[in-house]
């Protein structure tokens, strides 16, 4: 079987295989151009998908000229400063409506870098009770059961399992985002270390039986809605470790009120998904 290489060199996949990778972008220009270079020539076979919210620095223009002379490429340019939850959420719709298998979601600052997509597919290929190089040639009752959850499983580009790690932020942040991480864990009851990180893949087969109209947080608490939607669907996971690194280039999008409106979230997403199943 062929599929997404870990090394730096290019990859191919098996041509049932469709893979998007998703970026939404705000004012980054400064990124977006090597970003979308290097996931190509990596993997020449994956498409790319900017989302742009109508981004001042002219991001949304660029894509948009680069994206008409080059097929693999795609942008939705929307009328203003939407969040990352809805950014995500649209580009889950148009995977599905294009027939994608599978849906990579990324930040556009190289804090996930490219070469770390070789390892999201594969692991989400094997599913999460085997290890990415189980599949076998011939079907056995273990591939077979592995292809199955595969089906239901996001992996996780995770910070906070054994090999990963952080590079560049503040100790402040850390303990911020640790806490979160754990409060998620607990509160939600998820099985998964890093749940707020954005560097994940998500078979179209799970996404197609998520009830998405439900998720309600449209900035960055949707990635902690996703995974607890996800669990009570069903869905398995798996997380591989990888360099998260702080952004070299523009601002960071995260503030005190992206914060807030995601604990708001957390505390009150057990009780609304129970009355949204009621209804």
């Amino acid at each position: 079987m062929k599929r997404l290489a870990a090394d730096n060199g290019p990859a191919t996949m098996e041509p049932a295989t469709r893979v998007l990778v998703v970026v939404a972008t705000y004012n980054e220009i400064e990124n977006i151009q090597s970003l979308i270079a290097d996931i190509h020539s990596r993997y020449p076979t994956v498409d790319v998908l900017v989302i742009d919210d109508r981004s001042p620095d002219g991001t949304g223009e660029w894509v948009a000229r680069f994206a008409a002379q080059h097929p693999w490429c795609f942008i939705i340019q929307r009328s203003g400063k939407l969040g990352l939850g809805s950014a995500a959420l649209a580009g889950f719709r148009w995977a599905l409506a294009a027939g994608y298998t599978h849906v990579l979601t990324m930040d556009a600052d190289f804090s996930h870098h490219p070469q770390d997509l070789g390892q999201l597919l594969p692991a989400s290929l094997a599913g999460s009770v085997a290890p990415a190089n189980r599949l076998a040639a011939e079907p056995t009752a273990a591939t077979v059961a592995t292809v199955a959850d595969a089906a239901s499983c996001i992996v996780i580009g995770s910070r906070y399992v054994r090999g990963g790690r952080i590079e560049g932020w503040p100790w402040s942040r850390r303990l911020a985002s640790r806490w979160i991480n754990r409060f998620a864990r607990w509160w939600l009851r998820l099985p998964t270390r890093d749940n707020s990180g954005a560097f994940r893949c998500y078979p179209a087969s799970l996404l197609q039986r998520l009830p998405l109209e439900q998720i309600r947080n449209q900035g960055y608490g949707y990635l902690e809605e996703i995974l607890y939607l996800a669990r009570l669907h069903g869905a398995t996971f798996r997380e591989v470790p990888i360099t998260f690194r702080d952004r070299v280039h523009g601002q960071s999008k995260i503030n005190a009120r992206e914060a807030f409106l995601a604990l708001w979230t957390l505390s009150g997403l057990p009780w609304r998904q129970r009355s949204a199943q009621r209804t």
